[in-house]
């Protein structure tokens, strides 16, 4: 290789690039719309929360209502009196958004039935939290029957809700606060960044191959320029380019979200009801437990502040960080390299769609992978995932803030490294090859017999 003529290509490539007006739409919009996604999320949760459900409730049962208290979100008025069917059949007219009806006690099984009508889905927020209600009303019917002197108070000395503080122990045996929800948070950031980076910047180097192939620019190109040089100097310009907005988007999104914020108000995080939390935490993958450390620091908690401050300060990040910016150019070397390959071989975008496949599953298995290495980021799965070269940029990243042994992350690196030398020199073949083939849809077949030119 004449790293030269790479530089020169890489020059080229970066300037060009960058003065497209599609470089600076992007560069300035996607942060204009990721904050104005924010804002809506913000006004939507807003709207959410003011929004009042009235509720009629017919208690057959006659110990449900009393639990049914009336609160913001929702109010309960009591309809025992009447009959259901006059009620459901004419909600608007009772100026209610929801008919419960409670059935009568089931004395052998001692609980009730609950049915909820009404216009429009009611959601899961009302549903739970009518659930919890109801079976607080059996609950009590059924230790009532039991006929025991203050046996609810007993039940209720009896109860317990014990939280977990975690620790983690360095070689000495010092022990430092943490919270497995904010290295979940740390993880999965830091998994669909290079995700997102090698999916979108991977793809950019496929189509500006297929460009230029497309256009005979490159029969030039190769008359003045050798293939590989050719190649390896459009990724790198690629990747410098990529740099350049990714760098863009960060700045001008905190920017543009900060001023966002400070005209809404507290983060959406402080405004959830219990409901909700348990609502996003599953979404999340989180537990209640730990969406509420969460939402503590948003509503100003000292107790969630400190814990979130102590687990930050006991990731490594300068292992991790070090380990991002590795991991992060490797894994873009590697995959820019095949998709490189597989532009080369395409005449246009709707010719790649068979080549790309054996290149975007992995990464979809490493986008599956790093959910479970929240739950347990020990488990083989994880382990592995995290040391074949095609899923390790992804996965291994994840893993780190929960801790991995140094010979495993110097492993997955030196196995990453050795497998972009190996796939940089199969895509050199079938670049140098595919880069002057035209009029005929490539094959597996074809990239096989490309492989075996010498």
């Amino acid at each position: 290789m004449d790293f030269r003529i790479i530089k020169t290509v890489i020059s080229r490539e970066y300037t060009t690039r960058v003065k497209k007006k599609s470089f600076l739409v992007t560069t300035f919009l996607v942060p204009i719309l990721f904050a104005a996604m924010m804002v809506v999320i913000f006004l939507i949760m807003g709207n959410t929360k003011e929004r009042k459900m009235d509720v009629a409730v017919v208690d057959q049962s006659g110990i449900v209502m009393s639990h049914l208290v009336s609160g913001d979100r929702i109010s309960y008025t009591d309809y025992s009196s009447e009959v259901p069917d006059s009620i459901k059949l004419h909600l608007k007219e009772y100026g209610k958004d929801a008919l419960v009806v409670i059935s009568p006690i089931d004395t052998v099984k001692k609980t009730v039935t609950v049915q909820a009508y009404s216009k429009d889905p009611l959601g899961v927020e009302f549903s739970s939290g009518l659930s919890d209600k109801v079976d607080e009303a059996v609950e009590e019917y059924r230790v009532a029957q039991y006929g025991i002197e203050n046996l609810t108070q007993i039940m209720d000395e009896v109860r317990s809700n014990v939280r977990i503080s975690e620790y983690t122990l360095d070689e000495a045996g010092n022990e430092s606060v943490s919270e497995s929800g904010i290295y979940m948070i740390v993880s999965m950031l830091l998994g669909i960044i290079i995700w997102m980076f090698i999916m979108m910047f991977g793809g950019q180097v496929m189509s500006s191959v297929i460009e230029e192939k497309s256009s005979r620019v490159v029969e030039v190109l190769i008359s003045s320029v050798k293939a590989v040089d050719l190649m390896f100097g459009k990724i790198i310009g690629v990747a410098l380019v990529a740099l350049t907005q990714f760098m863009l988007w960060i700045v001008l999104t905190i920017v543009l979200t900060s001023i966002a914020s400070s005209f809404i108000g507290k983060d959406v995080l402080g405004s959830f009801s219990g409901d909700s939390q348990v609502v996003a935490a599953q979404t999340m993958g989180m537990t209640p437990e730990q969406m509420e450390t969460v939402a503590g620091v948003a509503e100003g908690s000292q107790d969630g502040l400190h814990t979130i401050m102590a687990t930050l300060s006991n990731i490594p990040w300068t292992k991790l960080i070090i380990s991002f910016l590795i991991f992060f150019i490797l894994g873009y070397l590697l995959y820019a390299s095949l998709y490189a390959a597989i532009g080369s071989a395409a005449e246009s975008v709707e010719d790649t769609q068979q080549l790309q496949m054996p290149v975007t599953v992995p990464l979809m298995i490493a986008y599956m992978i790093i959910l479970m290495a929240f739950q347990n980021p020990d488990s083989s799965v994880v382990v592995w995932g995290s040391m074949i070269p095609f899923t390790s940029p992804i996965v291994m990243l994840a893993r780190i803030p929960y801790g991995v042994p140094m010979w495993q992350l110097l492993l997955s690196i030196a196995l990453l490294f050795l497998t972009f030398l190996g796939c940089a020199w199969l895509s050199a073949k079938i670049y140098k090859v595919g880069i002057l083939m035209f009029g005929k849809k490539s094959t597996f077949k074809d990239l096989w017999n490309w492989l075996k030119q010498k």
